[in-house]
């Protein structure tokens, strides 16, 4: 820095004071910004540069630092404005100053100084202006705490005027909590400006990691995360919050449980903002502190003014910690706020739950009861937030859509002595939302007994307790229970108007997933599809697409019990697809589709998919309690062993079926499924008589556990009985092709035993030509020996059929020797094909040995090759025969 020229004064004769144009000191705990230095290196390629925040918010400390920077011009003179400035003529003579002691100008300049205090003398600028004009680089001015002579309109025309016409040698900084009077408006427009606002100020996350780690503290992401937040960036904030907690055993906990309002924080921002405000603007910013968004017309009410509007627009103009939203709408700086709550409670105790529930009040006669909800909580008034809760229709949102965790802690702030029908049913609602299905019962009745008093039950309220009450009957798998309630829903909804419905379309599609999900529990399939089908094509939003996924899901799973594979599976990926397109977390999904792809896989011989489904669906199921995912995982987890060659496996696996849904009443389909299991587990082992004697207690069988009953009394010798119980099939179009394929296996395989080959050769072509679009390999692997020894001697019959397992075209005699694959396995080949025998999935093996996915695909292939095998199963099955594993 430059000596001091002479002995410069003020035009009142006062001296100059060398403080002033001194560079403020960088802290050593200071966080370096780049992504500001880079923008403020850009600015000071253009005209004006403007830093504008509040107190506190690191403005002049970013610049000083920038100051120091290796690309940053060397021709820097810093001004700090004082309130004395605002005379032009001590102003320009502070300027001048801080010119010429950084040499970029002398006492001969030729330029002057001002003469008066009052005034500047035009023709000194005009000087000014081109002996800058001659630089042959641009000099630049820092002006820092601008806004004590902001206002000043008469020093705003004439630094427009010194900048307009230095030509480019002159480069202004202005740092100011507010907007200074020259015209940017006018530079921004001719793209001459750079702005760094309040918000490109606040500290990011990871600046406030490096803060902390300059202090020699750190934390969690999550608590830096929560601080950053709390404090809204402000460096100051954070500054003052690090250092107290620095004094803490704990930091981390200190900084989650600091009460900003009793600290240094509070006294830095009273002393700075508040007490410097007029008392109508102090009072208005105590009173509006409980408000999220402050609207001028509620502040005015909060106050019992209407001084609001001009009030606001002047604090958000000045950096005083008010923010503008737009559409007439401000919020205060959340650390701000806290503080100002704490002090409101000081200053008039008893006043903030007042203020609140007038808030309530307005906002609900406004027709914005979302905002009005937590004030009326705020205010300790569970009765009228609960009923405002519920006369909205808003008693899904404890369910489905972004608020439920939001809106799930606010209720949970009701006192037990909180009373009322609405206050019940959320209750009710919060505990169901939770699977507790006795408490939620206990509140859902006593909301019931009151339903009765016709004049004092709204048709909001008859509405939201029916819906409950189809969920609660969901819950204990009564369809009939659910039914009545859902026609009580619909009788109500006339009595509401249009509007109000349109804007809750969550409603009715929980109803229909809880109407259609207890219909699927009690095999009542038709009216399930089309209940599920309606809550499918509901419109969509994230408040349906909870519901959505669901009932895509339980469709898949229909169309899977019915015997449609390819349907369910299109179902099922259709359900994956509108979770992932939706956003929806782990813990929203009911893992239905997962269930149903594995299941579709198994029929597939494709086991190392289906346990990567289970997989899925078992994480699904841990944080939701479906029932048909809980029962489904025991059947499928219990068919897979069985698929892998393990019947006992497969029988000790169903073990705990009853155990998985003790609350609610038993489900006919999966009766059935576990009968089937059971049956065919026998089979598998050899056992037809106890695999019959299963199946002869199973009083009304599904259509498929005939069949399978069939083929153990085929194999137990009764060929008349099991073809007299085929002929009792029914014939309906409602059974699918996983059925019907299995009913030509039985009759093939009848024929067979009966000599008459030709029959059994016509009945495998059929089944042949029913399965192929399906992929369904599993019918032909569990039909047992005599198929291949058909399949062997009639080799036309499979000749198009390369999807099937080669064991079953009869591809391989079975005294084939190890000696003759087609090429040796190699080691690596050798150790996939040992994981392929675990069930593991592909990237479960590539993450095993330490493979990409498409390195294991490719020895896949060759795997596949050698054994002569088109699928994982029949790969696994023909190395076990050629004794390979």
């Amino acid at each position: 820095m430059g000596e001091p020229t002479g002995e410069s004064r003020t035009p009142d004769g006062g001296p100059l004071l060398a403080a002033r144009f001194g560079l403020p000191a960088v802290p050593r705990t200071f966080v370096r910004r780049p992504r500001l230095i880079a923008r403020l290196t850009q600015g000071v390629r253009r005209p004006v540069t403007l830093v504008n925040g509040s107190a506190g918010a690191g403005k002049t400390l970013l610049v000083a630092d920038w100051t120091t920077g290796p690309r940053v011009p060397r021709r820097i003179a810093w001004l700090t404005v004082e309130a004395e400035d605002n005379s032009p003529g001590v102003f320009w003579t502070y300027v001048l100053e801080a010119l010429r002691r950084r040499q970029l100008a002398g006492s001969d300049d030729g330029v002057g100084t001002p003469a008066r205090s009052g005034e500047v003398d035009h023709s000194m600028l005009a000087r000014l202006a081109a002996l800058l004009s001659r630089q042959q680089r641009p000099v630049v001015l820092v002006l820092d705490e601008f806004e004590r002579v902001a206002a000043s309109a008469e020093i705003a025309d004439e630094l427009n005027f010194v900048l307009r016409h230095s030509g480019g040698g002159l480069r202004l900084v202005v740092i100011s909590r507010t907007e200074p009077l020259l015209p940017l408006h006018r530079y921004r427009a001719a793209g001459e400006a750079v702005d760094i606002r309040g918000a490109d100020l606040a500290f990011l996350p990871r600046e406030t990691a490096e803060l902390l780690d300059r202090h020699g503290m750190s934390l969690s992401d999550e608590g830096v995360r929560a601080l950053t937040t709390r404090t809204g960036g402000w460096a100051a904030g954070l500054r003052l919050s690090i250092l107290a907690a620095q004094q803490a055993e704990d930091p981390e906990a200190f900084l989650k449980e600091f009460e900003a309002g009793q600290s240094t924080l509070a006294d830095f921002l009273l002393a700075e903002v508040l007490d410097a405000q007029p008392p109508e603007t102090q009072d208005l910013l105590l009173r509006a502190s409980i408000l999220e968004q402050i609207r001028p017309e509620l502040a005015d009410v909060l106050t019992g003014r209407d001084d609001a509007a001009p009030i606001l627009d002047e604090l958000q103009h000045a950096n005083a910690f008010v923010e503008s939203l737009g559409h007439s709408t401000y919020r205060l700086h959340p650390l701000f706020a806290e503080i100002l709550r704490v002090h409101l409670r000081v200053r008039r105790p008893g006043l903030e739950p007042v203020l609140h529930r007038t808030a309530a009040q307005w906002l609900s006669g406004a027709g914005l009861p979302a905002e009005a909800l937590p004030h009326a909580a705020d205010a300790g008034d569970w009765e009228f937030a609960a009923t405002l809760f519920v006369e909205e229709l808003a008693i899904g949102r404890l369910r489905t859509g972004l608020e439920v965790d939001r809106l799930d802690r606010l209720f949970s702030r009701m006192p037990p002595e909180a009373s009322g029908p609405a206050v019940d049913l959320v209750r009710a609602a919060r505990e169901l939302a939770r699977h507790d299905i006795d408490r939620g019962l206990r509140h859902l009745r006593r909301v019931e007994s009151r339903l009765g008093e016709e004049d004092q039950v709204s048709a909001a309220l008859r509405l939201s307790c029916a819906t409950l009450r189809v969920l609660a009957a969901r819950m204990t798998g009564s369809a009939d229970e659910a039914e009545a309630a859902a026609q009580d829903a619909e009788a109500a909804r006339p009595a509401l108007p249009q509007e109000l419905v349109d804007r809750h379309p969550e409603l009715p599609a929980l109803m229909l997933t809880d109407l259609g999900s207890a219909q699927l529990w009690e095999g009542r399939f038709d009216a399930a599809r089309a209940t599920l089908s309606a809550a499918a094509g509901v419109t969509a939003s994230p408040v349906t697409a909870s519901p959505r996924h669901e009932s895509l899901g339980r469709l898949a799973l229909i169309d899977f019990l019915r015997g449609w594979p390819a349907r369910a599976e299109r179902h099922a990926r259709e359900a994956v697809a509108q979770a992932e397109r939706s956003g929806l977390p782990p813990t929203a999904r009911t893992g239905v589709a997962q269930l149903v792809l594995a299941a579709v896989a198994i029929d597939r011989d494709e086991l190392g998919e289906a346990r990567g489904h289970l997989d899925r669906a078992a994480a699904a199921s841990a944080a939701l309690h479906d029932p048909i995912v809980t029962t489904g995982l025991t059947l499928l987890r219990s068919r897979l062993r069985l698929a892998g060659g393990d019947p006992q496996a497969a029988l000790r696996a169903l073990e705990g079926l009853d155990q998985d849904t003790p609350a609610i009443r038993p489900s006919p389909w999966v009766h059935d499924r576990a009968v089937l299991t059971v049956g065919a587990s026998h089979l598998a082992a050899g056992r037809p008589l106890a695999a019959l004697e299963v199946f002869h207690q199973d009083k009304d069988p599904a259509p498929e556990n005939r069949v399978t009953e069939a083929r153990a009394m085929l194999d137990a010798g009764q060929q008349d009985a099991a073809l007299e119980l085929l002929d009792e099939l029914p014939t309906g179009p409602g059974e699918g092709p996983a059925v019907t394929v299995r009913a030509l296996l039985v009759r093939a395989q009848a024929a067979e035993l009966l000599g008459n080959g030709d029959a059994a050769a016509r009945l495998i072509a059929r089944a042949l030509f029913v399965a192929r679009p399906e992929g369904l390999r599993r019918p032909f692997l569990e039909t047992g020996p005599w198929l291949r020894r058909l399949l062997h001697r009639r080799p036309e019959l499979v000749a198009v059929h390369d999807w099937l397992p080669a064991t079953v075209r009869g591809e391989l005699p079975r005294d084939r020797s190890p000696a003759e694959l087609i090429e040796p396995l190699s080691r690596r080949e050798h150790e996939i094909l040992e994981r392929l025998a675990q069930l593991m999935s592909t990237e479960e093996i590539a993450e095993d040995i330490h493979l990409s996915v498409n390195t294991v695909k490719t020895h896949l292939k060759s795997i596949y090759r050698k054994l002569g095998a088109g699928r994982r199963g029949e790969a696994v099955r023909r190395a076990r025969e050629l004794h390979v594993l």
